[in-house]
């Protein structure tokens, strides 16, 4: 998630640097690119995180002042919730927190049209929760 230089990359997608985020620069210019293309769909972005306190896979998305467009954007996080059991449909959120504007979710989701959906998938560093508080599934190699 950081640079050698030790940027923050999904705090700089508004203005990356070419020379401070090369990476970061380069990214978001190919999905501009893909989105000007009239040859291309693109339905999802999707940036993948470790999170290192909170337990289950998760999801953050972005609220909309269109009612049709946020409920269209929460099928994708209640159809992972029925299809992986490591996934909590409870623990995703959908905000626009102040200190997440420069994430790729919240800048493309106000870039990109009302048919492309941002997220940013959570996965638990260490394990999931199946059942009651109490039991808790860590990742395994072999699971």
């Amino acid at each position: 998630r950081c640079s050698l230089m030790g940027f923050d990359l999904n705090r700089h997608w508004a203005n990356p640097s070419p020379w401070a985020h090369p990476t970061l620069h380069g990214v978001k210019q190919l999905i501009i690119e893909m989105y000007n293309n009239p040859k291309i769909n693109l339905e999802f972005y999707i940036d993948i995180h470790a999170h290192s306190t909170m337990m289950n896979g998760f999801m953050y998305g972005n609220i909309f002042e269109d009612e049709e467009r946020f409920q269209r954007q929460a099928v994708f996080p209640k159809l992972l919730c029925q299809n992986a059991e490591d996934f909590s449909y409870s623990s995703t959120s959908f905000n626009r927190d102040a200190v997440k504007a420069g994430t790729g979710r919240r800048f493309l989701g106000g870039l990109l049209n009302d048919t492309s959906y941002c997220y940013t998938l959570e996965v638990s560093f260490y394990s999931y929760i199946l059942g009651g508080p109490n039991s808790a599934v860590p990742y395994t190699e072999e699971a």
